[in-house]
């Protein structure tokens, strides 16, 4: 198991390489970091925009699903498409998602990069994403990942969470 998470971190993290390259030969943005990691990429506010505005190749996506507890159905629900269509993306040469489900997925990365971080576990983190939630309106957390407001009130939550603070 250990061996398949090093092997999904290293290809996730020359993916982003890859992609940061293609980037700035098309957006212009220059990146000092050329060892840049997932982690890096993430944190990296000004790249995000721009990798939001060239969009997310479907290879970068897969990886990046990889890296989260949602299972097929709850990314279609997420980026607003049906299952079918998720699919035949997969099947298309180059395929590319459009600025706002590249924004949904770079969103849902973050929150599951900070979700790890904080449970112990995926199968943690996946359950109290499942579980009503008193202090999000008794709202289960994976439903308020449909909306940017949303996700800003449950990575919030789990910050809470994170520094001790339960409602």
């Amino acid at each position: 198991m250990e061996a398949i998470k090093l092997n999904s971190h290293t290809a996730i993290n020359a993916m982003v390489r890859s992609f940061v390259s293609k980037l700035e030969q098309t957006s212009g943005y220059k990146v000092l970091n050329k060892k840049l990691t997932y982690a890096d990429f993430l944190k990296n506010k000004m790249l995000i925009v721009h990798a939001i505005r060239e969009g997310i190749p479907y290879e970068f996506f897969k990886l990046i699903q990889e890296q989260t507890p949602f299972n097929e159905e709850d990314w279609a629900l997420f980026l607003g498409i049906s299952t079918k269509s998720l699919q035949r993306s997969r099947a298309k040469d180059s395929f590319v998602f459009k600025p706002l489900q590249s924004e949904k997925i770079l969103e849902l990365a973050e929150v599951t990069t900070v979700g790890r971080a904080i449970f112990d576990s995926e199968e943690q983190f996946y359950s109290w994403l499942t579980l009503p939630s008193y202090a999000l309106g008794n709202l289960k957390p994976i439903e308020l990942l449909r909306d940017s407001y949303g996700k800003e009130m449950v990575l919030q939550e789990m910050i809470k969470i994170d520094q001790g603070i339960f409602v």
